[in-house]
């Protein structure tokens, strides 16, 4: 009989955490999900129990707060005993212009997107360390990681910095049987970004392939680097954005 995987998933309320974590639920994982807003916490957990794949649990908080991190490993040993998959989806955008971005919209990007990521990471790695199977850890970036997209400095550079992150981490993770990849979304379709109403059309306009993604399609490929079909790809960024970054024509254009 084949052994559930257990699945850690930060920003998974809505959007593409969501859905990764609906997609890893599908696939035979017992889930435990994240989000700082505790009502969109609480309504994901409903709806994916509703699917009746396997047990869902809730972590409400900040991803980045040591408390909340110690809290999503309890979570997981106590009810499964171990962790097999994890996925630091949590981050928050602050736009803003370079000249006048302030020092604390900077400090706030740098410690959820950044300072969050690292500190999951080390916590789960030394739980994975001690299991016979290791894991498998997935990041999500941005195509603002590599091309240049007006008022996101500050953001680009912290996805930067965990795409460097999973890249570096191969040294001293592998040996443990630990693999760590990193999805870099484009334009994509979620309850943020259908806010505003001229969204799709610009994107579907601007990206080679006729349509932003879904968040379906971001899914799919993170689920499959978590997987063990994926068992000698570690180190490695994905960028999923319908061939954007290819030509990369600026929406401001």
């Amino acid at each position: 009989m084949k052994i559930p995987k257990v699945a850690l998933v930060t920003g998974a309320g809505q959007g593409i955490g969501l859905e990764i974590a609906r997609k890893l639920l599908d696939g035979g994982s017992m889930v435990i999900l994240n989000d700082l807003e505790k009502s969109l916490t609480e309504e994901a957990v409903a709806n994916l129990s509703k699917m009746g794949k396997g047990t869902v649990l809730g972590c409400s908080g900040d991803s980045a707060s040591e408390q909340v991190i110690q809290e999503l490993l309890e979570l997981a040993l106590k009810n499964f005993g171990r962790i097999d998959q994890v996925v630091c989806n949590a981050g928050i955008t602050l736009f803003g212009d370079f000249l006048s971005y302030s020092r604390e919209d900077f400090l706030e990007v740098m410690r959820v997107n950044q300072l969050g990521t690292f500190c999951l990471t080390q916590a789960v790695a030394r739980v994975m360390k001690d299991q016979e199977n290791g894991g498998s850890i997935l990041y999500t970036s941005s195509v603002t990681a590599h091309q240049s997209h007006e008022n996101l400095a500050a953001y680009a550079m912290s996805k930067a910095a965990v795409e460097m992150l999973a890249k570096n981490l191969v040294l001293e993770l592998a040996p443990f049987g630990i693999r760590i990849n990193t999805i870099a979304p484009g334009a994509t379709l979620t309850e943020r970004t259908t806010s505003d109403p001229d969204y799709a059309k610009t994107w579907s306009n601007l990206t080679p392939l006729g349509r932003p993604a879904s968040t379906t399609d971001i899914a799919e490929a993170a689920a499959f680097l978590l997987s063990d079909s994926a068992r000698h790809i570690t180190g490695q960024t994905l960028i999923i954005d319908g061939g954007w970054t290819s030509i990369s024509p600026s929406p401001y254009a």
